[in-house]
């Protein structure tokens, strides 16, 4: 019995080798960053252990003022001292921000009077 050569077919070869090429690049392109941070979630849960006094100025220019007792997704709840709680929605908020309590602006006080005080004795 005599052995045959068996040889390719080039275009079956040629047609593998393009798709592998084609494979690579895919592979080679970057993937887009994270469209999510997880820096909202960071700030909620900062303002929230640290019961801080938030200003919520909405869309239509109201503001209320509260701290923060929980959020999810779509909306979070206000806690207000004088007022009914709210549940507000996020995308009714414009934006945020913290208000400054009497504790707060005391402790600065107190820090600029003492680095003021340092200023003095190094001066003479």
């Amino acid at each position: 019995m005599q052995r045959r050569l068996m040889r390719p077919n080039l275009s079956e070869v040629k047609e593998k080798m393009s798709r592998e090429a084609k494979e690579t690049e895919a592979a080679k392109k970057k993937a887009p960053p994270p469209t999510d941070t997880h820096a909202e979630n960071y700030y909620f849960l900062k303002q929230m252990n640290k019961k801080t006094l938030m200003a919520v100025v909405l869309a239509d220019g109201e503001q209320v003022e509260g701290y923060i007792e929980w959020y999810d997704r779509n909306c979070f709840k206000l806690n207000r001292r004088e007022s009914p709680n709210l549940l507000i929605y996020k995308r009714q908020v414009k934006y945020l921000y913290k208000l400054e309590t009497e504790a707060e602006t005391e402790s600065e006080k107190g820090a600029k009077d003492k680095s003021g005080s340092m200023d003095n004795k190094k001066n003479k």
